[in-house]
């Protein structure tokens, strides 16, 4: 499944779209120019609600608004520890060219166990992750976490590091494995607002107790109709339907 999520990736990504409809106009329209037109005119009304923020971002808002936001501050005297989910440092040869760990649009997620910790000490955290991508190389999600940690003075006896997982099921999974790690007791579950429902969903469904920590918020109560930004919108989307086409592959295979 980790393969094939790979390869469907692209899918995910809109402005292809808009590129094979234009490609297709041009080849069709020699022998047939009427169905060219229409499938140029379609690439050009797809790139323009594209660039129409609102829409996307009310799809964001759906996922977001399922669970919550806490508060640093928060009573956290009842749970055992956080989980907190990679995918907030950059990889590839970008990463490997420089010794500081790089950070993405993600970031909250490493950065939010700093302030949890700060007022609830007797927090444990296990960061999972590996290498998501399908050639990747170099040092895993976690490694590259620990880096950041130990920079601002962390301990190993702080954070216990979960380093093959691949995926959001593989996090839940590989992390229960890990020794000392009861998932019976309560854990907050650190992700991004938009990816927590898949999170909540494959944990839970792995007998995880969690709750959820949602960061890394990138919509408001509401939208300006008016705002037209044709990158932003199309980074929007990508996301949007990268955690929906995940909610139904997991559900189709039983991991929610």
């Amino acid at each position: 499944m980790f393969f094939v999520s790979k390869v469907l990736a692209p899918l995910t990504q809109p402005l292809l779209w808009v590129a094979m409809l234009l490609l297709i106009g041009l080849l069709v329209q020699i022998r047939w120019p009427r169905a060219g037109r229409r499938a140029i005119w379609a690439a050009w009304a797809l790139m323009l609600l594209l660039g129409w923020m609102a829409p996307s971002e009310w799809v964001i808002r759906q996922l977001e608004g399922q669970y919550a936001e806490f508060t640093p501050q928060a009573d956290l005297s009842d749970y055992v520890g956080v989980v907190v989910l990679g995918g907030a440092t950059e990889s590839g040869r970008v990463q490997q060219a420089h010794a500081q760990p790089l950070f993405n649009g993600a970031a909250e997620r490493i950065t939010a166990p700093l302030a949890m910790l700060r007022h609830n000490p007797q927090l444990r955290v296990l960061y999972t992750g590996g290498e998501g991508a399908l050639r990747g190389s170099g040092p895993s999600e976690a490694d590259r976490a620990r880096v950041f940690y130990e920079s601002v003075g962390w301990s190993s006896g702080q954070v216990q590091y979960e380093s093959a997982s691949r995926n959001t099921y593989e996090n839940a999974a590989l992390s229960a494995q890990l020794p000392g790690v009861d998932k019976r007791k309560r854990w907050l579950l650190v992700t991004s607002a938009a990816h927590m429902p898949r999170s909540m969903g494959t944990f839970v469904k792995a007998g995880w107790n969690v709750t959820a920590y949602p960061v890394d918020f990138h919509t408001s109560q509401t939208s300006d109709w008016l705002d037209f930004n044709l990158a932003s919108g199309a980074v929007n989307w990508e996301a949007a339907l990268h955690e929906l086409l995940g909610l139904m592959a997991y559900r189709l295979a039983g991991r929610l």
